[in-house]
């Protein structure tokens, strides 16, 4: 196979995994997985590099690995630029106990079981331990989008799943300079300064590049279109300069890099944060296909029955016993607690990091544990494989279960609470929807809140006020101000909350639609309840008594035999099917509902004529 079309084809299965994942509700770690064992049955990259080098075994990992390590740098700052430190107020302590006592606990679990088990030599089962007290961001992150539990739960996982990733590279680093290379000789003196010397050098190195960062962008040293990848090149300088200086000390710089940009005050990195989040999307696609497919499935075959009972005692001992002994005393309750018990997937840098430390085995093993180093990355894969499927398809049952997330994400966040989107809401509230107002006018929220709706006063552009709000079952936002200007800005300023396609706004008249003095079309989210329907439309036709009515359709009473009833000037808003879930019509896509559906629309009392002024403007 050319070169060329190999490096097209790794980041479009990548893309097409993730996308399959998101259509199917799956795990998309997993199906990168498996996309990438497929491809390994016809190209092993490793063979590849070598027939490509003329025969040189050592080709794939030396070309692989080093561009893997700075993939895994540049996710690990994208890592730290979602932790605000705000966050900490309700979940520091947990994350603290999880990251420290919690490490400990799982890295005694899992060499125990990898020695009893596997039959691992204790100094490799050491090392598999070390390995595996990481957990998985990228997994993580999707997995609580998904499942919106609590958040100083949401909060505790992700700020867990990001720091404890270079503690558990560090720790590797430890064990393999102390078990291995000097086995003979081990000393934890020397092993404690090791560990004091990478952690200072991976902090002070990641606070001094926050601060350079930042004073470049607020002196304005810099251009705009440049921001995004000086940053990333900034970063990834740094974290080769690190690592130089103490091993493994890169993952620690970046993400300390990524903390201090996000939580300081006197520049806005927003734009530079939306760049590494579309650049983590595609390293992850790549790198977890390039991975996967180095993995010899038959190895992970002939692990057989001692394989599935170390992924069981992972799940079912080692993590409740590390989460439960570390949070003694925690401000988490019990079934917070059981919740973070039963969710720690692995992810892209266990599978980085043990294939780094399989070659270096290779290179550096004595007789005895060859064979195990050939297992080493076999039993990650295998891990990152299992934990994946099990807590990806167990996480959203179980939060259920404890009764830390809704149902179901149906709900609707809405900006604006003037009277007649307050009946809508109110509307949505009674057929089981859950509604959410937001809205900067105190009586407005205080007649929605007498309403018996919920509503929220702040103002949905700032950054701050947003991360307050308690998302938990809403799925969607609609814009529906009079302004057409803060609808479009709430939505642009809340598409990390919602996807795309969960976007909507209604414009405020005909006249701000179109031409110079409309808004531009890609800015606007999906246009709400068809042509014609507008903000002053809607608002007049309530004050001349217009409802909001909602009606279940049947075999004997369908949508025609609606619209024949209340007339062909009923405005159709959205439907509500058998499980609550929820369809808004839009321009772009109109819905026509079916029997067994609930449809809530506009109903007319006093009909407004099509040449009334208010249909025009």
């Amino acid at each position: 196979m050319d070169l060329l079309f190999y490096l097209a084809l790794v980041p479009s299965l990548g893309s097409a995994a993730q996308w399959l994942a998101h259509r199917t509700n799956l795990p998309s770690i997993l199906l990168l997985l498996l996309f990438g064992v497929g491809l390994g049955q016809f190209i092993n990259p490793d063979d590849f590099l070598a027939e490509l080098t003329g025969g040189d075994a050592t080709a794939g990992p030396k070309l692989l690995f080093p561009l893997v390590s700075l993939s895994v740098g540049i996710i690990m700052f994208e890592g730290g630029l979602s932790l605000r430190l705000e966050e900490l107020r309700e979940s520091g302590s947990a994350a603290l106990r999880l990251v420290t006592i919690g490490a400990a606990v799982t890295m005694a679990g899992v060499t125990i079981a990898a020695h009893q088990i596997l039959d691992f030599p204790w100094r490799m089962s050491l090392l598999l331990g070390a390995i595996l007290v990481v957990t998985g961001p990228t997994v993580i992150g999707p997995l609580l989008r998904h499942v919106r539990p609590s958040r100083r739960v949401a909060s505790a996982l992700k700020w867990e799943g990001i720091v404890i990733d270079p503690i558990g590279a560090v720790l590797a680093v430890l064990v393999f300079e102390q078990a291995f290379l000097h086995g003979d000789d081990p000393s934890l003196r020397i092993a404690l300064g090791m560990l004091a010397w990478t952690s200072l050098v991976g902090v002070v190195l990641g606070v001094l590049s926050g601060w350079l960062m930042t004073l470049v962008l607020r002196k304005f040293w810099l251009p705009d279109m440049l921001h995004g990848v000086a940053a990333l090149s900034f970063a990834l300088l740094m974290y080769a300069i690190s690592d130089q200086l103490a091993h493994e000390s890169g993952l620690i710089t970046v993400t300390v890099m990524g903390i201090w940009l996000i939580n300081q005050k006197q520049v806005d990195v927003e734009h530079v944060v939306e760049l590494k989040e579309n650049l983590r999307t595609l390293l992850i696609g790549c790198l977890f296909v390039l991975l996967g497919s180095r993995v010899d499935i038959n190895n992970v075959i002939e692990i057989g029955w001692p394989g599935l009972l170390f992924l069981g005692v992972l799940i079912l001992v080692v993590r409740p016993l590390s989460v439960y002994l570390s949070l003694i005393g925690s401000p988490l309750n019990y079934r917070e607690q059981t919740f973070i018990a039963g969710l720690a997937p692995r992810g892209i840098v266990a599978a980085a990091v043990s294939s780094i430390f399989a070659l270096e085995l290779q290179r550096n093993a004595v007789e005895g544990d060859v064979a195990s180093a050939d297992q080493l990355v076999t039993v990650t894969f295998l891990v990152i494989v299992g934990t994946v499927a099990v807590y990806g398809m167990l996480a959203s049952p179980l939060a259920k279960f404890l009764q830390l997330a809704d149902e179901n994400n149906h709900g609707v966040l809405i900006a604006g609470a003037d009277a007649w989107v307050r009946e809508f809401a109110g509307e949505l509230q009674a057929n089981q929807v859950h509604v959410m107002l937001v809205d900067t006018n105190y009586n407005k929220i205080s007649q929605a809140k007498m309403d018996g709706l919920s509503g929220v006063c702040m103002n949905i552009l700032n950054e701050h006020a947003r991360e307050e709000l308690n998302l938990a079952g809403i799925g969607r936002m609609m814009a529906m101000t009079p302004n057409d200007e803060v609808n479009t800005l709430s939505l642009r300023e809340c598409r990390t909350l919602f996807d795309r396609s969960r976007l909507y706004q209604l414009t405020f008249s005909l006249k701000n639609s179109h031409g110079r003095r409309g808004l531009t079309k890609n800015l606007l989210g999906r246009e709400l309840f068809g042509e014609g329907m507008t903000f002053s439309a809607i608002a007049a036709m309530h004050q001349a008594g217009a409802t909001f009515k909602s009606t279940k359709l049947t075999d004997a009473f369908t949508y025609d035999d609606f619209m024949e009833r209340y007339g062909e000037d009923t405005v159709l808003l959205c439907v509500i099917k058998d499980d609550n879930s929820l369809s808004i019509n839009t321009v772009g896509d109109p819905l026509r509902p079916v029997s067994g559906q609930t449809v809530l629309a506009l109903v007319h009392s006093v009909p407004v004529p099509p040449d009334h002024a208010v249909m025009q403007s």
